[in-house]
Formats: C-alpha cells, structure tokens, sequence
C-alpha cells in the first residue's frame, strides 16, 4: 500500500506520530504530509466526534489506499496498553423503543430484526497487539452503568470516533485499521485519568501504528 491517511482526534495524539516529520498546513484538519518506509503518509488531527472523523475521512481519504486512525480510547473491563481495533460499533445509532435501544450497523435502516452492527477491519499483518472491539459514539463514557451497557455489544474499549472512520471507508470502498491505547476506564475517575494519562497511551499508540506502517 503506497499511500495513508492517518487521522488522529487531538494535537497531543497526532503530533506523537513520526514526531517533528513533515510540516503542518493550515486549516481545520491539521495535516501533516510525510514519506516514511516507503509510504506517502497524510497525518490528519480530525478533531472529536463522529462528525469530525467521518469529515477528514471523506475529504481526505478518497486518494489513499488505507485508512488508519491512532490515538487513546477508554476501557471496558480492558486491560491498560495498546489494541488492534479489529471491529468496530457505533453504539449511538440504532432505534428507541419503550424501554430498549437497538442498535443497527450505522447506515442500515434502523428497523426491523438488527443483524451485525459492527465493522472489520483489515486483517492484522501480525503486530502481536491484542484484538478488541470499540464502541464509538459521540459521547465520553464516564459512567461504569454506561460502560456495562457497551460491554453488551461485546465491546471491550470505547471511544468517538473509530466507528465513523470504518463506516466512510465502507462507503468511499477503502480498507481501515485502527490502533488505540487505554487512557482511563470509562467511570467516575476518567475525565482526570485521561488528562493524566493522554500523552502517554496516544505515544504507546502511535509506536505501534509506526511500526504497523513500517510492515505495510
């Protein structure tokens, strides 16, 4: 694969990644342009949520052969460090009923009996990190009754943007990856734990996608 876009929510996530290579442009998605093992990069800071993701993805994606995003998630009952995201659900998009929320495969039509609501990624070239699944939704879960409820998808990590990222690449027909480290898990501590922790785990992160690329 010849060319990347690499997106990452926040400045301290993307700027760990091939620290100080290339140079930043103007303009709201903070792209960086380096060449790196033989790889054309495209390093965007998509900025926070579903939206944000699915934006720099569809703006910047259409030429690229892979979409990769790197950064920090919460935990599910994970253990700290960094995960191959191998599957990927928006727990937000699905149907309200009297009393249950189902959820749908983002993009599907939110009726009827819900099949597979997640996402795959490529397969793993063999990096050796731990598989997970991620629930993304434009929320930050802070809450461990919230948590559960996501750990009934058979969702180990969770955060706001990977979901998005998979679903525009189904629609633009590219393959993704996804490669993210625990900051915090998803309780009552977590806003703190991941300012605390967000340098390190989006640095743990961005080691293992630099030597994903390297792979490739």
């Amino acid at each position: 694969m010849a060319d990347m876009l690499i997106l990452a929510a926040l400045p301290e996530e993307a700027d760990t990644l091939f620290p100080g290579a290339g140079m930043r442009t103007d303009g709201p998605l903070g792209v960086r342009r380096i060449e790196a093992h033989g790889h054309a990069l495209v390093i965007s800071t998509c900025g926070l949520g579903k939206v944000n993701a699915a934006l720099a993805a569809g703006l910047l994606g259409a030429d690229a052969d892979l979409l990769l995003m790197t950064g920090t998630c919460g935990a599910l009952g994970a253990a700290p460090g960094a995960y191959w995201l191998a599957e990927a659900v928006q727990h937000d998009y699905g149907a309200a009923h009297p009393g249950l929320f189902r959820r749908y495969r983002a993009g599907d039509w939110p009726m009827g009996e819900p099949g597979e609501a997640h996402f795959s990624a490529i397969a793993d070239p063999g990096l050796g990190l731990p598989h997970a699944r991620i629930a993304s939704g434009d929320s930050f879960v802070a809450c461990p009754d919230a948590a559960a409820d996501l750990q009934s998808l058979g969702a180990t990590l969770v955060d706001m943007e990977v979901g998005a990222v998979a679903q525009a690449a189904m629609r633009l027909g590219k393959p993704w990856a996804a490669i993210k480290a625990v900051t915090d898990e998803a309780n009552d501590a977590s806003g703190g734990d991941f300012q605390a922790n967000l340098r390190r785990a989006a640095r743990a992160a961005a080691q293992e996608v630099e030597r994903l690329v390297a792979m490739l």
